[in-house]
């Protein structure tokens, strides 16, 4: 990986993109009447489906440049959803045949997250001092 000021500059801009268009497709989305995520789902689903088509397009043919990758992907996609990282990935490891680490990715990837929200909340309250 080469990191050089232009490529820090593209991921700039992508991710100043990404999270304007989290932001509006999170609000024209928004969430259901009971409550359900939708926006979110929907920005997952969508920032998905657009990574996996630009990765397997970048190894099917050279209609991608390097420069674009990293600019659609790590800018752009970076901030509108971390999701299409852990899709794509854990689809790898599974088309690779890998299936103990694609289950050892999955589950702790899930069960890390929950964890990570549950520390986070305790640390919330203990600093707002609703926990002694």
């Amino acid at each position: 990986m080469t990191i050089n000021a232009n490529t820090l500059v593209l991921i700039a801009l992508g991710g100043m993109i990404g999270a304007v268009l989290r932001y509006l497709v999170g609000g024209f989305v928004g969430t259901s009447a009971s409550g359900f995520p939708t926006g979110t789902l929907a920005i997952n689903f969508t920032g998905t489906l657009i990574l996996g088509t630009i990765m397997y397009l970048s190894e099917y043919s050279a209609s991608i440049t390097p420069e674009t990758r990293t600019l659609l992907t790590v800018g752009i996609l970076g901030a509108y959803t971390t999701m299409s990282t852990f899709g794509y990935e854990s689809f790898r490891l599974l088309e690779q045949g890998d299936n103990m680490r694609f289950a050892l990715y999955f589950l702790g990837t899930n069960g890390l997250v929950i964890v990570g929200v549950f520390v986070g909340k305790v640390v919330a309250q203990r600093l707002a001092g609703l926990l002694v």
